[in-house]
């Protein structure tokens, strides 16, 4: 009897453990309420990444537009300073013989050119007086100097500021026109301008 019952509980053991170990393992799955976060999460940085990339093409072609308009405009205004200044260095004020006094014709010339300053901020000027070939070196430089001085102090009276102008005297060193004539004379007695441009 005890044989039999040890049988049976050897039986059954063995039942038992054939049991479990015939059974199939259940698949190992992740829940699904982590997975579906990291899939939008990826929906969501690829439909993020070309957003994001959209403002940068538009922001470098918004750049080089910029870049070009500045460009433009500054050939522009170069080109308008460029045209202002050959105006002031193309004219010449003359004087008569052996004076330094501003004649009508050098005054209108002159008020030209201090409208031109009082617009133009960024223009200094040098101005330059000669003279013609006769009298000696010492005088010709003295007169010359009298001359951008008479030139610099009707601007001043105009309103230009002094730190803007500066003078210079050449004598007869620099003759715009050679030859002894009168009409050569004539030309060389004057003050004419050298224009800077300040940034």
């Amino acid at each position: 009897m005890k044989n039999l019952l040890k049988i049976a509980v050897v039986a059954s053991v063995a039942g038992i453990v054939l049991s479990a170990c015939s059974s199939p393992k259940p698949p190992k799955t992740q829940p699904t309420h982590k997975k579906a976060p990291v899939a939008a999460e990826a929906q969501q940085q690829t439909a993020a990444a070309p957003a994001a990339e959209q403002p940068v093409v538009n922001a470098d072609s918004l750049a080089a537009e910029q870049a070009r308009q500045e460009a433009e405009r500054l050939e522009a205004e170069r080109a308008r300073l460029e045209a202002l200044i050959n105006q002031i260095m193309s004219e010449d004020v003359y004087f008569d013989f052996d004076r330094s006094e501003l004649t009508e014709k050098a005054k209108e010339l002159l008020a030209q050119v201090a409208e031109l300053l009082m617009k133009e901020t960024r223009f200094s000027i040098t101005i330059e007086g000669h003279t013609d070939a006769r009298g000696t070196e010492d005088y010709n430089f003295t007169l010359g100097a009298k001359r951008a001085m008479k030139v610099k102090e009707f601007l001043g009276a105009y309103g230009i500021d002094g730190k803007r102008m500066e003078s210079v005297s050449y004598g007869k060193e620099a003759p715009k026109a050679e030859g002894e004539s009168e009409e050569a004379y004539s030309q060389n007695r004057r003050a004419n301008f050298r224009v800077n441009v300040r940034d």
